[in-house]
């Protein structure tokens, strides 16, 4: 028997991390070692690699099957042993939690703990096609912060509004708490000025980012916050091989149901990056009053599926795509030109 496959499962929290460690070999035969905890932080992660090169499960003579760390994307906590690993030339993959969510279901283990979580990332790394992760570049992972602020204040201030709202049409409303609610909002509009001059400030400090994100805006419909948010939380497009690739990313695929002669629905499959989707889902309803191509693809998909909801994912997903062909191409949009996913 031959190893074929070596994998560092993590299941990461804010303070520790579990692992187990596999192997896969010509046979197909998985190899899975007992977990082993860490602290999360850098100690936690230099003594990771030394038990990597005492686990029996990994010792094999040829030296040049890859070993893997494969990590669920939990909130941030993943992002400095991401980033640890990498520098250290170590092959990682980060996974969105619903492939591991959905990949746990198909596991005879129905209990949660953290070393049955670390046992089944590593079966997932083992039995998977996995893809490398690579650190955003320091302006692109700034502006991904930065938007993601930007979004959480507006969300923050819409809330606000909504309660100002309510108590300024009840009877009799506490005047004190209107005045606070009032200050509230001011607080918000402030922060929101702050964080979107920060982005500018940050674009135009990348002369060729500026260029391109310019470009980007020139078609219809599409703003700077939607263009930089767009660019910003797929660093770049730079994984990013077709538009396949990105509308999946995105979570924009649609999710087959068919069985024998039942045809049920066929919605977005939803499994991508959220922030992603949400970026250009609330232009599209922009898109479709101003950029004629969209609007007519809108219209369209209103008469034939009789579901407006439908009709706009499918605009937010062609703008997703326009956003990346701009992108890709480096030029201008050519309103004359109708490119195949307007």
């Amino acid at each position: 028997m031959k190893l074929i496959k070596k994998v560092t499962g993590i299941d990461i929290s804010k303070d520790s991390f579990t692992v187990c460690f596999g192997t896969l070999d010509d046979t197909l035969n998985q190899k899975i070692s007992k977990s082993f905890t860490f602290e999360n932080n850098k100690k936690g992660f230099k003594t990771l690699i030394k038990s990597v090169n005492n686990i029996d499960v990994f010792r094999s003579e040829d030296k040049t099957i890859p070993l893997w760390f494969v990590v669920e994307a939990t909130g941030v906590y993943y992002e400095n042993l991401a980033y640890f690993l990498a520098e250290n030339n170590f092959s990682v993959s980060v996974v969105l939690p619903n492939k591991i969510k959905h990949f746990f279901k198909t596991l005879k283990n129905k209990s949660k703990t953290d070393s049955l979580d670390a046992e089944g990332i590593t079966q997932y790394g083992l039995q998977s096609q996995l893809e490398q992760w690579k650190a955003p570049s320091p302006i692109f992972k700034e502006l991904k912060e930065l938007t993601r602020e930007l979004d959480s204040v507006t969300t923050m201030m819409v809330q606000i509004k909504n309660k100002l709202h309510a108590k300024e049409h009840s009877h009799n409303a506490n005047e004190k708490t209107i005045q606070r609610l009032n200050q509230q909002i001011s607080f918000f509009i402030k922060q929101q000025k702050l964080i979107e001059q920060q982005i500018k400030d940050l674009v135009k400090s990348d002369s060729g980012l500026d260029e391109r994100i310019k470009k980007i805006i020139t078609a219809e419909g599409v703003g700077f916050k939607t263009a930089v948010r767009v660019v910003a939380e797929t660093n770049g497009f730079e994984l990013i091989q077709n538009e396949r690739q990105l509308t999946s990313y995105a979570g924009y695929d649609p999710q087959q149901n068919t069985s024998g002669i039942f045809k049920g629905k066929t919605p977005i499959s939803k499994k991508g990056n959220k922030f992603l989707r949400n970026a250009v889902y609330l232009p599209a309803l922009a898109a479709v009053r101003c950029n004629e191509h969209l609007k007519a693809v809108y219209k369209r998909l209103c008469i034939s599926k009789n579901n407006k909801k439908i009709a706009l994912v499918a605009v937010a997903r062609k703008l997703l795509i326009l956003i990346y062909t701009l992108w890709k191409k480096n030029e201008p949009f050519n309103n004359k030109y109708q490119h195949a996913t307007c």
